[in-house]
């Protein structure tokens, strides 16, 4: 694993309970996991070669770094790169044309409950990205996508969607704060009116969203009233089309 930043830290928490044996090369980071090698330069890796190099550093340092580690790569092995906008064929090309799997994880890794996206690049192996997947896995969900443009879009809908929902939620306690809850009561209404309507419609996947919206609104009841004041004249929905679109728009403008 080159490089470990707070993303890489909550993902390695959660991949080092399989049966891998990792090692990181991070010149600043001062502890490892129990159980992880840490070393400050890849020359402390002597003559090692491993499996899976994990690129965890930050894009505009990939041209410099990552070229010495094509030698590390074991023959048959495989990359797996969270470099955000670094794209497969820049990797590969970098890494001495070694197969590359990219991978989109969320903030909710840190909690074991992460959305992952993952797209292979040429060459990987079913083997190798059933490895990957299994990792992943180990986080959270994984969506496998079919090109890296998806995997922008990604970005746009679950990379980024922590900051929308946490921003959801802030707006939803102010509110209860503003019918005259205090901001402790407001905060445990809201937040566990979000966990168990999520833990319900993860439960009940047979069926709609829209099925389960029903399910609790009433003609002419609170529910109704309120749900026509969010998005009677749609302009909830228009927003989070509005949201995506930047998002992913900015993410091809990172590539």
């Amino acid at each position: 694993m080159i490089g470990c930043g707070k993303m890489g830290g909550a993902l390695l928490e959660y991949w080092k309970r399989g049966e891998e044996k990792f090692s990181i090369v991070d010149p600043f980071l001062e502890s490892a996991p129990e159980g992880v090698n840490l070393v400050k330069e890849k020359g402390d890796l002597g003559e090692q070669r491993f499996d899976v190099i994990i690129v965890a550093i930050k894009p505009q340092m990939i041209d410099d770094i990552l070229p010495d580690y094509a030698p590390v790569l074991a023959d048959g092995g495989y990359v797996v790169s969270m470099a955000a906008g670094a794209s497969i064929a820049r990797i590969s090309k970098v890494m001495g044309d070694a197969p590359v799997i990219r991978i989109m994880p969320n903030l909710p890794a840190f909690v074991g409950k992460a959305t992952n996206g993952l797209v292979a690049g040429p060459g990987i192996t079913d083997d190798q990205r059933t490895h990957a997947t299994t990792m992943m896995e180990r986080t959270g969900t994984v969506v496998e996508v079919d090109d890296e443009d998806q995997l922008d879009r990604v970005t746009a809908v679950a990379g980024s969607g922590p900051g929308y929902v946490f921003e959801l939620a802030r707006a939803y306690v102010a509110a209860a704060e503003g019918i005259g809850f205090s901001h402790e009561q407001a905060r445990a209404l809201v937040l566990g009116t979000l966990e168990g309507t999520i833990a319900m419609a993860i439960a009940e996947d047979d069926k709609s969203l829209e099925d389960l919206r029903n399910s609790v609104t009433s003609k002419g009841g609170t529910t109704a009233a309120g749900l026509d004041a969010l998005n009677g004249d749609g302009a909830m929905s228009r927003k989070f089309e509005e949201t995506l679109d930047a998002a992913y728009k900015r993410a091809v403008e990172l590539r």
